[in-house]
């Protein structure tokens, strides 16, 4: 069992940066993908990226990619989700997510964390 609590959303403007926070607590958390995954308002869920034990974050989507970056402490039991060049397009409930297998899906994590917010002005 793992829970994931995440923090650090608002609002922000376009252009601007946000740093998304997930403090992950369970046995074994250096057995799991640690990943993001946003849901805009009558929107499907999208995949942000994940990041393993070791190693950079992956799997990042074209929409986000050279502008999001994943990172994990392990100290920390924290993943980190540093958002660059903010556009309104990006507003959306952030979610931090967790499994122990490697995934893309959004139907691919087990754990869920209970989502924070991310508002993008124009």
């Amino acid at each position: 069992q793992v829970q994931l609590v995440e923090s650090g959303g608002g609002l922000v403007q376009a252009g601007g940066s946000l740093r998304l926070s997930c403090a992950a607590s369970g046995r074994a958390l250096n057995t799991y993908w640690l990943g993001w995954i946003r849901q805009a308002p009558g929107k499907e869920r999208e995949f942000l990226g994940t990041i393993g034990w070791s190693g950079p974050g992956t799997g990042y989507p074209d929409s986000v990619l050279g502008r999001f970056t994943i990172s994990r402490d392990n100290d920390r039991k924290t993943v980190y989700l540093q958002m660059n060049s903010l556009k309104p397009e990006d507003t959306a409930v952030y979610y931090c997510v967790a499994d122990v297998n490697f995934s893309k899906n959004t139907d691919g994590y087990q754990f869920w964390g209970q989502g924070t917010q991310v508002t993008v002005s124009s």
